[in-house]
């Protein structure tokens, strides 16, 4: 496993900033976000840009296994239903001008909609999905769904179930245990059924349980990181570990954000040599 970095913390940060200081702290790479309020906002992704900061990665020896797109699948009204679409198939584009010498980087992206809308409209999310991924699928890349607290697919066991009903090979899960540990459920429950599917992962901190929780930057909550990245190796994933840094976080007055990164550095890569797992494969 490795240890990566996602710039969903980093909204207002320029790039080069960004990297430089992830590259210093030693994280092996980076996850880029490209949603609207973001440094690299997609459409400020000219190719010129798009070239510059895969250089920028290369120069400092960053990985980049997945593109934070998030982008709501489950939107009811038809034209901005089309908007995101094209949004997110613009993101697939971006992961092909991106591709490191072995595959593309993930799309990581949520669905949207509310729990209680899974049954009513989990037929329209595997269509919704399977045209998503068959646009991803023509071009290499994964589409990494993630399960979040308070969207239609919030448990692991969902997420199992639409990527059996979607049927493709390229649909896969960006892995955020800390929404499962803030419903209650063990390292090992979460760990043991979405390990086998994940394709990426995030991990922050947190206290509560939902509604009543609050994610925290790593170091500052109660998560297990040494049993959680036992229990990832144990079931067999071997990508890459990434913190994020959530937008409760953020919005804390006194927020900075490479300082965020910095403290989130020390805690991990603690946490991985505790564990014994390595990082150099």
């Amino acid at each position: 496993m490795k240890l990566g970095y996602s710039t969903w913390g980093m909204p207002t940060v320029p790039v080069d900033i960004a990297l430089a200081h992830l590259a210093e702290l030693g994280f092996d790479g980076v996850e880029l976000t490209v949603i609207p309020g973001y440094s690299t906002e997609l459409s400020s992704l000219t190719k010129s840009e798009r070239r510059r900061i895969l250089k920028l990665l290369q120069r400092y020896g960053l990985g980049l296994p997945a593109i934070a797109g998030h982008t709501s699948l489950m939107e009811t009204d038809p034209a901005i239903h089309a908007a995101n679409l094209e949004r997110l198939h613009q993101t697939i584009d971006l992961a092909v001008d991106w591709a490191g010498a072995d595959s593309p980087p993930a799309i990581d992206t949520t669905a949207g909609s509310q729990p209680d809308e899974w049954e009513s409209r989990k037929g329209e999310l595997v269509e919704r999905t399977q045209e998503l991924a068959a646009y991803a699928q023509a071009k290499g890349v994964t589409i990494a769904m993630e399960p979040h607290v308070g969207s239609i697919i919030d448990t692991p066991q969902k997420m199992v179930e639409l990527i059996e009903l979607v049927g493709l090979p390229n649909v896969k899960v960006n892995f955020d245990i800390s929404h499962f540990n803030v419903m209650g459920y063990s390292i090992e429950e979460s760990v043991s059924t979405l390990a086998p599917h994940a394709v990426h992962t995030h991990v922050k901190d947190e206290i509560g349980l939902a509604p009543n929780h609050q994610f925290l930057i790593p170091g500052e909550g109660v998560f297990d990181y040494v049993t959680y990245l036992k229990a990832m190796e144990r079931h067999g994933y071997t990508g890459f570990i990434s913190a994020e840094v959530s937008v409760m976080v953020q919005r804390r007055p006194n927020y900075d954000p490479l300082q965020a990164a910095t403290q989130t550095y020390a805690t991990l890569a603690t946490a991985f040599k505790t564990a014994a797992v390595d990082r150099s494969r």
